[in-house]
């Protein structure tokens, strides 16, 4: 496994190591509090730009969008 030596403030470094439990890497702590890049609505939305679909690909999509939308599940809660 390849590694990096990284230079962190005194503070910082407190922060990191209050998180840190018997036995666990500094790695290991930052993997577990700072999660990976996950993919958003735009990133998808960039994805397809310019795709094209075919048209029973699109009515499938709209009947599935359209159901969703009765959903009870979508129903203001009072």
């Amino acid at each position: 496994m390849a590694v990096k030596t990284i230079t962190i403030d005194l503070e910082a470094y407190d922060r990191l190591a209050r998180l840190k439990s018997e036995g666990q890497s500094f790695s290991q702590v930052i993997k577990e509090h700072i999660p990976e890049k996950r993919s958003t609505g735009r990133d998808l939305l960039e994805a397809i730009r310019g795709a094209s679909f075919s048209d029973d690909f699109v009515e499938a999509m709209e009947k599935i969008v359209g159901e969703r939308r009765k959903s009870p599940a979508r129903a203001p809660r009072l």
